[in-house]
């Protein structure tokens, strides 16, 4: 967790997936009578979107109860409604980046690939199984999304605008993406690599949780615009803090592998800092290289530390949180909204060093 924000009560997380598993419920059931796998897709569906930190439920959440003054049983929907979001970016993304495991476990694609093996399929065609049941299911689960939020008993108007927004960040999300694959294997900029963390990660996860939390909650126009800007801070300093996590962190306290960047070749502000100095073309063959060990990870480490690349990245990490305090200082909102992101900025400065 990154903060006061994120650290929502636990009630709230537990009415969030307390929705979510009647919603699972509903579709699982309705899956009955269309074949064996397609009970099994929604099965992984779900189990996808089990566990992980709730960071946008929580935005959304914290962002209507600020305006609203009480939590609302619209407001668990829509909050419920971003993590159907994310999940299903999620299971593109495994895609996009052929990944069959996520938190330790088998993916949708994963799942359905060792399916495809136990029924006797190449590796092949049970790899081909895999990610078209993780397309399939990502693709219902962001239909799903988008019924919640059409659902949500609220004002037409009220609807309309959160509509738009889940719609914005969709497509701002689908930019980033883009983007980020057509970015790897080549050398992009600072200004490209940022732009595309805006549209892949800052628009979904933190602006557009934070706008639609605000709008049901009764924000006026003004608040909801500021909190656009204050999410994209948040965003990139979010996004910032894991990539230097993924290079240099701890995987026991992180989760997540420390050389799977470096083997992927990631294209991050770390190794684009790092290109620009003379020492990078001593280890740019590794870069990349899907065999790197934990040896050529710590020589590409000692590189991107002696370039002066995470130096950099950190500055920038504290000059977007600054940005983010800033924006929030100048912005009309609720005290206890002002209090809790103030404390999300300074978090994403720390985060598991």
């Amino acid at each position: 967790m990154i903060g006061t924000t994120l650290d929502r009560p636990v009630a709230d997380r537990a009415a969030v997936d307390e929705y979510l598993d009647r919603w699972f419920t509903e579709r699982l059931d309705r899956a009955i009578g269309h074949g064996h796998d397609y009970v099994l897709l929604w099965q992984a569906a779900r189990d996808g979107a089990a566990g992980g930190k709730r960071i946008r439920p929580a935005l959304v959440l914290e962002a209507h109860t600020a305006f609203a003054g009480v939590g609302s049983v619209e407001a668990v929907r829509l909050a419920a409604a971003f993590e159907l979001l994310h999940t299903a970016f999620l299971m593109h993304d495994d895609v996009i980046d052929h990944d069959l495991v996520r938190r330790g476990e088998p993916n949708v694609a994963g799942r359905f690939a060792l399916e495809g093996l136990a029924r006797g399929l190449s590796s092949t065609r049970a790899n081909e199984l895999g990610e078209a049941s993780a397309i399939l299911a990502g693709d219902l689960l962001l239909s799903g999304a988008h019924r919640v939020v059409a659902g949500l008993d609220a004002p037409v108007g009220v609807r309309e605008l959160l509509l738009g927004i889940l719609d914005e960040c969709v497509f701002l999300a689908a930019a980033g993406e883009h983007a980020d694959v057509g970015q790897s294997g080549g050398a992009p900029g600072e200004g490209d690599i940022l732009a595309m963390i805006e549209h892949k990660t800052a628009s979904y996860s933190f602006s557009a949780p934070l706008q639609a939390g605000a709008v049901l909650g009764g924000a006026p126009a003004g608040a909801v615009l500021e909190l656009g800007e204050i999410g994209r801070h948040l965003g990139v300093a979010f996004q910032l803090r894991d990539d230097v996590l993924g290079v240099f962190g701890a995987a026991a306290v992180t989760g997540k592998s420390v050389i799977g960047d470096l083997r992927e070749g990631k294209e991050t502000l770390l190794i684009a800092y790092a290109r620009e100095h003379s020492t990078w073309g001593s280890v740019a063959a590794d870069f990349g290289r899907p065999e790197l060990d934990e040896a050529g990870a710590a020589r590409l480490r000692g590189v991107i530390e002696s370039s002066g690349a995470r130096d950099r990245v950190e500055r920038l990490i504290d000059e977007r949180c600054a940005d983010a305090i800033a924006a929030v200082d100048r912005a009309r909102l609720p005290r206890r909204l002002t209090a809790s992101l103030t404390a999300t900025a300074r978090r994403c400065v720390e985060r598991a060093r």
